[in-house]
């Protein structure tokens, strides 16, 4: 037992090993948590030290975890998550009203859900009606005050004041490194449906360096469209998280494609106080962890 006593937890250095994980290594988790890289690294090795294992592979080539920070890393997320909870619980205060929302389906299976999970159990007088559309859709039900708010993806020039960003990444033409294209006609193109502002930029903008698309392909899902790019059916436009080993990222011939931002953008009139709390919960959650992780 006194063992215990001398060893502890601190909720700041999980919170980096799990920003660490989000975010694909101690450089983007340091960027992320606005903190130097050195910070981070020091927070970890002072954990190491605590728990008398290591947490990190530093080995070049290694995963990135050892078996003792996997197994820390669950921990990390249930206790992170009961730690912020609390914190909520002890300073919320009375709600009640509807809040109707929109999400992307990638936005469904992301930390997302950890945080309408959370809110709802805080805050049981608050119904809030979900729907899951396609950006464009939802953009289009925001102007038309179906939905009071909605996590949706637009280009990074298109960003409002308003909006509260919670992931950047980057766009990419993409295809299998067996599929040769065409120097003279048009080119197979594999793309989402027409509710997709990927699609509209392809077709209209992303034509004007003279390249000729071809539609061969349609699917409502990145994985339908990843299925078909590894197939070798065509070119298509995917984003960071979507890339598979097995891609190719096309860097000539096709105009650059913008940078994507998730945001919450709300609906221009609305005035809604269970709606300022979630936002507001969702910019606290954005600041602990820089960031919020996505569904690849």
């Amino acid at each position: 037992m006194s063992d215990l006593n001398n060893r502890r937890l601190e909720i700041d250095a999980l919170r980096a090993i799990w920003a660490i994980r989000h975010h694909g290594g101690i450089t983007r988790a340091a960027e992320a948590l606005g903190l130097s890289q050195s910070a981070v690294s020091h927070k970890i090795k002072r954990l190491e030290t605590s728990l008398g294992c290591e947490l990190l592979n530093r080995k070049a080539g290694a995963t990135a975890f050892t078996t003792e920070g996997e197994e820390l890393l669950d921990y990390a997320g249930r206790i992170l998550g009961l730690h912020d909870e609390a914190l909520l619980s002890l300073s919320k205060t009375t709600l009640a009203g509807r809040i109707a929302l929109g999400l992307t389906e990638d936005t469904t299976c992301s930390a997302l859900a950890h945080i309408l999970g959370r809110f709802r159990r805080l805050h049981p007088d608050v119904s809030v009606r979900t729907q899951v559309r396609m950006s464009l859709v939802l953009r289009a039900m925001l102007e038309q005050g179906e939905l009071d708010a909605a996590i949706v993806q637009v280009f990074a020039h298109e960003v409002r004041p308003t909006d509260v960003i919670l992931f950047r990444e980057t766009l990419h033409w993409v295809k299998h490194p067996s599929l040769l294209l065409p120097q003279s006609t048009s080119v197979p193109f594999l793309s989402f449906h027409d509710d997709c502002f990927y699609r509209h930029w392809a077709l209209d903008i992303g034509q004007d360096g003279g390249i000729m698309l071809e539609t061969v392909f349609e699917c409502s899902s990145a994985a339908g469209i990843i299925a078909a790019v590894s197939s070798g059916m065509g070119v298509a436009l995917l984003n960071e998280r979507h890339l598979r080993p097995e891609m190719q990222i096309i860097t000539d011939r096709f105009p650059v494609p913008p940078d994507l931002v998730y945001v919450v953008r709300r609906g221009r009139k609305v005035r809604n106080a269970a709606l300022d709390t979630l936002v507001a919960e969702i910019e606290s959650e954005i600041s602990r962890y820089g960031g919020l992780a996505l569904a690849s």
